[in-house]
């Protein structure tokens, strides 16, 4: 197990240094001076030159590559241009916010998708299989970026039920985490109800209830238990989408996590913040991924890894 996770891990390294490279050519490429940001367009050249030389941007773009992987393999991310302190040290900062809406929104996407799957696929081509068809497709139908005002509207401005923006308290986590847990509980619900239809149509399934077992145990204990293995797989694509895909969101709700923090180092073309980033968000779906590799054993012992 261990050996197979090692590998995996060795296999994703290509992967984070190609994603990294790509960053850190299209933030050279774009137009766009971050030394004019810092600095505003009445600095006189000499500041502008002097300011420039400091940072290393004078130099050759392969130079300030080779500069980069140096520092980036003895651990140091640089030091964020926009906010004048080491990268490092603001991530640090910001990824408790992002992590803590990512699991929650998976535990919304989880509590709703789960039961609304199964229960589709127990009923199947009844109301409630109908109702649940329905709440799937307005799910997929609303983007982020237009449920969360939507919710704003609703909730804080015409209820005043809970806060509109920030990290300020548990009620400040509601608004946000179902703005991201909504469109995923639909994609959840339809593999769910596939998955689960899909093990109710097994002659295992026929036996078990010709034996005369109760419809719960047949449904839980045999069904669900096998379909496990693609609930797992689209939770754990689903919780690494909620840790890059967090932008729109966190934006909406000024939420102090990786994902406004992406959108203000492009904002600012803050080039080391950018890459420190993405370079986060890549490590964590890696990680994301390998944690559902050793879920797969865990789950179903007919999973024999190489």
């Amino acid at each position: 197990m261990t050996r197979h996770l090692f590998q995996r891990f060795l296999l994703a390294l290509p992967a984070l240094w190609l994603v990294l490279t790509l960053v850190f050519l299209l933030v050279h490429i774009v137009p766009g001076d971050p030394v004019e940001q810092m600095l505003g367009e009445g600095a006189a050249p000499g500041e502008v030159a002097q300011l420039r030389h400091s940072l290393g941007l004078d130099q050759p773009l392969h130079a300030q590559y080779a500069r980069y992987l140096r520092q980036l393999a003895h651990g140091d991310l640089g030091q964020s241009l926009k906010f004048q302190a080491p990268v490092r040290r603001i991530l640090l900062e910001r990824y408790p916010a992002t992590l803590e809406l990512a699991f929650l929104a998976l535990l919304i996407c989880a509590g709703i998708g789960i039961p609304a799957g199964v229960l589709a696929a127990h009923r199947r081509g009844r109301a409630a299989d109908r109702a649940v068809g329905v709440f799937t497709l307005l799910g997929l139908a609303v983007p982020n970026f237009a449920l969360g005002p939507l919710l704003i509207l609703l909730f804080s401005i015409a209820l005043g039920l809970l806060p509109v923006s920030g990290r300020g308290g548990p009620l400040s986590f509601v608004l946000p985490a179902a703005t991201l847990g909504a469109a995923l509980a639909a994609i959840l619900t339809r593999m769910v109800r596939g998955a689960m239809i899909e093990e109710l149509s097994s002659d295992y399934v026929r036996t078990a209830r010709a034996k005369g077992l109760a419809a719960r145990a047949v449904l839980f204990r045999h069904a669900f238990r096998n379909a496990l293995i693609p609930i797992i797989t689209i939770l754990g694509l689903q919780f690494g989408t909620l840790l890059a895909g967090a932008i729109v969101t966190e934006s909406i709700f000024a939420w102090p996590g990786i994902g406004r923090l992406t959108v203000q180092a492009i904002a600012s073309r803050d080039y080391p913040l950018l890459q420190g980033c993405i370079l986060l968000i890549a490590v964590s779906y890696v990680f994301v991924n390998l944690l559902t590799d050793f879920l797969y054993a865990v789950v179903d012992p007919r999973v024999r890894l190489q």
